[in-house]
């Protein structure tokens, strides 16, 4: 074999392990650690008397929120397409009245082979106004998940034409945990067609 082509030949071998090995990373030290850890802190944020949704009695009984397996498959890259009127909507809360929030863009992706689309929304007041917020339901909602719908928080910089909805990262409201939170509702056009098996499930208090 001449030793051009040999080069050529170990490179490409070296090109394909590195994929192999990048891939292997990311999927173990990358992103599954710090998922579960993320999800750990937040079982130990709901045992606490200042970030928890629970009463007293609630907080004592917690152990743990319950997710589904991590998987990458729903950790999908969506093009944006900002919307020429960033119009403000008022979501309506599970209070009846309603909260503004900033239309800024469409998220296009493709689940099980089919194209799907989601409103992206930015907080107008609160906290997280640097993130890209998307309330959404899909077909877990009252069967594995919560029957609300699920939230989103994604960070953005202007100007970028893809992003990653990371569905693992999909979350309850904290009206799922105790009726008297106040949160908005899912709008029509974020009711995905299909089941999103990732993420946050309903949470069952323990008896």
């Amino acid at each position: 074999m001449q030793r051009p082509l040999r080069l050529v030949l170990m490179a490409g071998l070296a090109l394909v392990m590195f994929y192999f090995l990048q891939d292997a990373l990311f999927n173990d030290d990358n992103y599954i650690k710090p998922l579960l850890q993320e999800r750990e802190q937040k079982d130990l944020s709901f045992r606490s008397r200042s970030s928890s949704p629970f009463d007293d009695a609630g907080r004592r009984a917690f152990k743990n929120l319950v997710y589904y397996e991590p998987n990458l498959d729903y950790r999908l890259t969506a093009s944006v397409e900002l919307l020429a009127q960033q119009d403000t909507l008022l979501l309506p809360l599970t209070n009846g009245s309603y909260e503004p929030y900033l239309r800024y863009g469409k998220a296009s992706f493709k689940v099980e082979g089919q194209q799907h689309q989601l409103t992206l929304y930015k907080r107008l007041s609160g906290e997280n106004k640097e993130e890209l917020f998307v309330p959404f339901t899909d077909k877990t909602n009252g069967f594995e998940t919560y029957g609300g719908g699920r939230f989103l928080d994604i960070p953005y910089e202007e100007g970028k034409s893809k992003i990653v909805l990371d569905f693992n990262r999909a979350y309850s409201p904290f009206c799922a945990f105790n009726p008297d939170y106040v949160c908005p509702l899912p709008p029509k056009e974020n009711r995905l067609s299909v089941a999103i098996p990732a993420g946050e499930k309903t949470y069952e208090k323990p008896e």
